[in-house]
């Protein structure tokens, strides 16, 4: 199948191409330029100016339209949160789990397996994000703090036996931390430093074995304080810290997302959703999350009891449109924490994040001032 996109506006790391031409072979991306002519398509796409970038990568999502990774009695929540992440440019994604039961994290991990098997009809899954339950009790958040327990690597690999595990989100000052970020790497997995209470000389031993992540950064870590500037103010010390960040302006403040584009170095920051399985559904929806109540209200997901702020309803498209408002940035920079930083830290930065010859062709087609999804390619395949 040979296939070629004209009149494209190409946004790619570092690069901003109007007027360009994509030609797709065998689900790889053959040429990114000028027209050709005098070669034989299958098909011939006019995208007509629209922004033309790499396929989203979300590595921290838990669910949307209605189904949760952790869903123990819908088969399907697999694919149909494939299907929500898909209609926002998602060409790749990290299903994300909760602070559950070692059996509804071995049923997640079955579910995520068996949408691959059957050949990932919607967006494709890299592998899976455990976030907890390996977290400081003291920092659940909206995490059931009834599932939570120590750093054990042996529960991760049978985990991970299942279905690949890519990404482990934990406390490292928890008993056992410092050593679980070792074992992590021997395997192939990220640690992340997630629901902490850490002070920085807690983080440090983690950080001198290789601990480079952060999740959903300023949410449920120690924050910054004069004297003590905890994994806030460690965000801001250490420059090759890979920090996620929640753009839907609520988790993190316009002014907060100006301050960490103005501070950290763009290489080291990851666009994620923390999406939940309200994303795409309208506000009053309620739901339980790891056994917990929550409401959307006001385009808000906060625990029924106490108040806390839960994950998102966020688009990855739409995280995009306000980094672009609440930044003025140029695109060809922003574009790189939507994918290609993901990419890069997943061992997988010479294949995803960008539109250049030789990478996978797993393309989004956004409109230019919505950043409304037109299409979607993954794999060279058009799926919208």
């Amino acid at each position: 199948m040979k296939t070629k996109i004209i009149n494209a506006h190409v946004i790619s790391p570092g690069v901003d191409m109007k007027k360009a031409t994509i030609v797709i072979q065998n689900g790889k991306i053959k040429s990114v330029g000028t027209e050709c002519k005098d070669e034989k398509f299958d098909e011939i796409i006019d995208v007509r100016g629209k922004y033309v970038v790499p396929g989203f990568i979300d590595v921290h999502l838990h669910g949307a339209c209605g189904y949760d990774v952790c869903d123990e009695d819908k088969p399907e929540a697999i694919e149909k949160i494939a299907e929500a992440k898909l209609a926002e440019g998602c060409t790749s994604f990290l299903p994300t789990t909760l602070t559950v039961a070692n059996k509804t994290l071995m049923s997640a991990a079955k579910k995520v397996a068996a949408y691959k098997k059957a050949g990932e009809k919607f967006a494709k899954v890299i592998g899976i994000h455990l976030e907890g339950p390996f977290i400081n009790p003291s920092c659940c958040g909206a995490q059931n703090p009834e599932f939570v327990r120590k750093p054990d690597i042996k529960e991760v690999l049978k985990i991970s036996k299942v279905s690949p595990v890519k990404l482990v989100s934990f406390a490292v000052e928890e008993k056992g931390g410092e050593k679980f970020v070792e074992e992590c790497f021997k395997n192939g997995i990220v640690p992340s430093c997630g629901h902490t209470g850490a002070t920085l000389a807690q983080f440090m031993p983690g950080y001198e074995k290789g601990l480079r992540h952060l999740t959903h950064f300023c949410n449920q870590m120690t924050k910054l304080h004069h004297r003590e500037i905890g994994m806030v103010g460690a965000g801001f010390l250490i420059d090759d810290l890979n920090t996620e960040i929640i753009c839907d302006k609520i988790h993190l403040s316009p002014d907060m997302l100006r301050l960490i584009f103005k501070k950290r170095p763009i290489e080291h920051i990851q666009m994620i959703t923390d999406s939940l399985r309200c994303s795409h559904l309208e506000d009053g929806y309620a739901f339980e999350m790891g056994g917990l109540k929550v409401l959307l209200k006001g385009g808000e997901a906060r625990l029924v009891e106490g108040g806390a702020l839960a994950g998102s309803t966020l688009w990855m498209n739409q995280g995009l449109k306000n980094l672009r408002e609440v930044t003025g940035l140029p695109l060809k920079d922003l574009i790189r924490v939507t994918s290609w930083n993901q990419a890069i830290e997943l061992g997988l930065g010479k294949q995803l994040g960008k539109i250049e010859k030789g990478f996978t062709a797993d393309i989004a087609v956004l409109d230019p001032k919505t950043f409304n999804v037109c299409a979607v390619f993954v794999n060279g395949e058009q799926r919208i």
